[in-house]
């Protein structure tokens, strides 16, 4: 099932990290025999971020299970067993927040929905968000971005910190393309992935004329050269470029092979 991994994630992963060496070695000469020590302090302290967010979660956060809530729960371990990301555990967050997000720097990871995605979405636009971010746990980006984005706390010139970021950022782009792919594969419902996109960009969308304004809202907030330069510092690309990907992609014999299995 990893096969539908977005072709550019991997090349913009590799140059990032060669990036990361390369500033590394260049611009910390002086503290590169301590750089074994800075790693493991970063992966130790990217374990302890994960379990003391983890702990601060419990004391907000409802964790969906079958007694708790059961459709809900059945609705997740479907998306498990179509994308089988690895132990991940659900909970729902009580905030007027239209998102969802995942963490976890070792299994089980979890993946937090904020409560007012199941007030405006219907199942299958669920499904396409549960599926992405599950789709970022089994490609492995969760654990991945922690410990890139410690490592590139490493300290650098202020040049080459600007050129790591934008690397970094660059390859979180590929990878929301990966869990967009993710995402689709769980719904099996390129509308409603496309309607899911559109409402965590604009909000609530209950019908094709909304989606059709929505979508004409979204063109011209991410039109002209602003939004390029915009998306160039952002974790997540273009709303209208993830669509366009995504029907891209459910045209392909790839797509088809893929969504048939159980």
């Amino acid at each position: 099932m990893k096969s539908y991994r977005h072709p550019s994630e991997t090349p913009i992963y590799s140059l990032t990290m060669l990036l990361l060496v390369g500033v590394v070695v260049v611009s910390a000469l002086p503290t590169i025999c301590l750089m074994p020590l800075l790693v493991g302090g970063f992966i130790l302290l990217s374990y302890w971020m994960s379990q003391t967010h983890h702990k601060q979660l419990l004391s907000q956060a409802h964790r969906i299970t079958p007694e708790s809530a059961p459709q809900l729960a059945a609705m997740t371990q479907e998306c498990i067993d179509r994308l089988r990301p690895g132990a991940v555990e659900f909970y729902v967050m009580p905030q007027q927040v239209l998102n969802a997000y995942t963490f976890g720097f070792s299994q089980p990871n979890v993946v937090v929905l904020y409560s007012p995605i199941l007030q405006v979405m219907d199942a299958d636009e669920l499904r396409f968000v549960i599926g992405h971010e599950l789709g970022h746990v089994a490609f492995g980006h969760t654990w991945l971005n922690t410990l890139l984005g410690g490592m590139a706390g490493v300290p650098v010139s202020f040049g080459a910190a600007i050129v790591l970021t934008l690397a970094f950022r660059w390859w979180n782009r590929a990878c929301e393309y990966s869990a967009d792919r993710a995402g689709l594969l769980a719904s099996r419902s390129l509308n409603k992935s496309i309607s899911a996109l559109a409402q965590l960009a604009v909000g609530d969308i209950k019908t094709q004329d909304e989606l059709a304004r929505a979508m004409r809202v979204i063109e011209q907030q991410e039109e002209g050269t602003a939004s390029g330069l915009t998306e160039l510092l952002s974790t997540h690309p273009l709303i209208l470029k993830r669509i366009n990907e995504l029907r891209t992609w459910a045209a392909t014999d790839e797509y088809r092979r893929l969504s048939q299995k159980k």
